[in-house]
């Protein structure tokens, strides 16, 4: 095989796992605001399902691959990804487009980077914080503080992409000494569970009809978006890989367009484009070695 087409091959993964993580978030919109089933229950269920794809990769690593030495560690990563998850179910539940969520979801590398300097005392250069002022300029095009516009339902992904960024810096001191194995099955295995304490706390509901059928097509999805992502890091190199990631916000204007009958407008556009722009931005200047740290 022309090594030159591995790279080309992990772009075209990671972009078909951006639409198939803007279909799952189509289903996610429709089971929960259009047919009115809880969001606490979906996301239970749509993970449940995504889990039980997931049993022959569980079932070749076996449950001595979790032996960790930082077990509370993995807890506290799996509780803020739950979170995270509640909330960003909870954003489609109240009515919200799933491409307006996930740009404010995108924001999460901006907090990242903000958790890594205040929390892990790390050196942050200047174009990074110039990256997240270009990034949350967009955020709060879209949140309109200004305008009154500034609800629950809004501050819901901002939620999320706290919460998927705590437990990024988590991972990334977990693959300081944890093999990737050991960091995958904790998640997979007491995602579901915890998500299921929310579920219960909301009223359990089962799914029957239309609504099964959509949830087990969602955890298929799902799946496939998680199982894509695998095979784009795995083809190429992480930095190269990373900018095409971006484009699943596209993908899910694409969807909610096409599909949902939703699509940005006026100024919203304008704040999708920053949020674009400064993660873009910070991907390109680290690429170019521009990153030359600064006390803070």
């Amino acid at each position: 095989m022309n090594q030159t087409n591995i790279p080309l091959k992990g772009a075209a993964f990671m972009v078909l796992a951006g639409m198939a993580f803007a279909a799952a978030n189509a289903i996610t919109w429709t089971v929960t605001y259009k047919m009115g089933f809880k969001p606490q229950s979906d996301a239970f269920w749509q993970y449940a399902i995504a889990t039980l794809f997931s049993l022959p990769f569980i079932w070749r690593q076996g449950l001595a691959s979790m032996k960790t030495g930082h077990p509370w560690l993995h807890g506290l990563r799996i509780v803020l990804s739950v979170l995270g998850v509640q909330a960003f179910t909870q954003a489609f539940a109240a009515g919200m487009a799933p491409w307006h969520v996930v740009a404010l979801v995108m924001t999460s590398p901006f907090f990242v980077m903000i958790g890594a300097a205040l929390l892990l005392r790390e050196r942050v250069a200047a174009n990074r914080w110039l990256a997240a002022l270009i990034g949350f300029s967009g955020a709060m095009i879209l949140l309109r503080p200004w305008e009154g516009a500034l609800t629950l339902a809004t501050l819901y992904p901002v939620a999320a992409a706290i919460c998927w960024g705590g437990a990024s810096l988590i991972t990334k001191r977990l693959t300081a000494t944890e093999p990737q194995t050991a960091i995958t099955l904790w998640l997979l295995l007491l995602l579901t569970p915890i998500n299921g304490l929310f579920s219960l706390h909301a009223g359990f509901e089962i799914p029957t009809g239309s609504i099964l059928a959509l949830l087990i097509l969602g955890g298929a999805v799902m799946y496939a978006a998680q199982h894509f992502l695998t095979l784009a890091y795995a083809a190429a190199d992480a930095g190269f890989v990373q900018p095409f990631d971006d484009l699943k916000l596209f993908s899910n204007i694409a969807v909610s367009w096409l599909v949902l009958d939703f699509a940005p407008e006026g100024a919203y556009w304008l704040g999708v484009a920053l949020i674009l722009a400064g993660s873009m931005y910070l991907l390109w200047s680290e690429r170019q070695g521009q990153n030359h740290p600064i006390a803070v």
